[in-house]
């Protein structure tokens, strides 16, 4: 992520009072110059909320970072019960898990520092007792134990949405960044070390970039209940190389300018047993600008130069199989 302020981030900060008046129940992307905002109603409220956990284990708020929902953990509601804004709760991604709150239709938590990531231990936080396991921007490489755990989870129906930064974001220097540690789940987890996903994180620092969503109607994702997604945004984040021989369902929703096909995704999913996965190559795009006030954080999630807002709720929506 890119701490540099741009223009578009400049521009978008008078957004952040009503970043979210809009998400929900019905929710308005972020507008793209020249096109219009688009607006699409929540679904009815469903009798058993989707359960979404979202990971602090993993160095989540290392150096400069703060992407956690709220510092009240593992329940944000302990730190406001009903949230009206972003700043209703502390932390760089509140506006993402407070659009989820409001809609009535999600369960949220956090996976706490110094916690470790279970699949079928009977532990509160366990995976099993979730429907979508958010991880972003993980800085502490994951055990043998939780990428087997990670695996087995989308194996059995779970969904996972990674989001990745650029090389050489390590944060707390240990050795390892983002890239390296989403790659080496990719290829290294001890239950399907070839490729599960047919996703590679691309070892890259790409400075600036307006990614544009692919045309595709039907996708839930692109088109989904948060809004219709045209592109997003890319300050200081990395791109994806897709192997459609390994994995048959992934698929490139937003590209990065230029690039097509199996080459500089920046957004993609893929499906594996009967679980479903999202990446996303960069942190800005989830940033809303709030969060702790020892952090410099910039407003990427209403940057009207991408529909960030609508293309992290409708994947959510998506993995969550709402």
């Amino acid at each position: 992520m890119n701490r540099t302020r741009t223009a578009a981030a400049l521009a978008s900060s008078a957004l952040l009072a009503a970043g979210l008046a809009t998400l929900a129940p019905t929710a308005s992307a972020a507008p793209t110059a020249g096109v219009a905002p688009t607006r699409a109603t929540a679904p009815a409220l469903s009798a058993t909320p989707h359960r979404v956990l979202f990971d602090n284990s993993k160095g989540e708020t290392a150096g400069n970072a703060d992407w956690i929902i709220s510092t009240a953990q593992p329940d944000p509601l302990a730190q406001n019960a009903n949230p009206t804004t972003e700043k209703s709760w502390t932390g760089a991604l509140s506006a993402w898990g407070v659009a989820l709150q409001k809609t009535g239709q999600y369960s949220l938590k956090t996976l706490p520092a110094g916690s470790t990531i279970g699949y079928g231990t009977g532990a509160a936080l366990d995976l099993a007792n979730f429907d979508t396991f958010v991880v972003p921007e993980p800085n502490i490489r994951f055990s043998a134990a939780e990428k087997a755990a990670l695996i087995r989870f989308v194996q059995n129906g779970g969904g996972l949405f990674l989001i990745s930064d650029h090389t050489q974001s390590d944060r707390n220097n240990d050795g390892w960044d983002s890239p390296a540690i989403i790659n080496d789940l990719f290829t290294n987890n001890g239950v399907n070390n070839n490729d599960p996903f047919g996703i590679a994180v691309d070892v890259k620092n790409i400075s600036t970039d307006n990614p544009r969503a692919i045309n595709d109607a039907a996708n839930p994702v692109l088109h989904g209940p948060f809004g219709t997604v045209t592109g997003s945004i890319l300050r200081a984040g990395t791109t994806f190389t897709l192997k459609p021989a390994d994995n048959p369902n992934v698929k490139g929703l937003v590209y990065r300018t230029g690039y097509s096909g199996t080459t500089g995704a920046f957004f993609a999913t893929s499906g594996y047993g009967s679980g479903r996965v999202a990446v996303w190559g960069d942190s800005s795009p989830a940033d809303d600008g709030t969060g702790q006030p020892s952090n410099n954080l910039f407003n990427g999630w209403n940057d009207p130069a991408g529909t960030n807002a609508a293309l992290a709720l409708n994947a959510t929506a998506w993995l969550s199989k709402a």
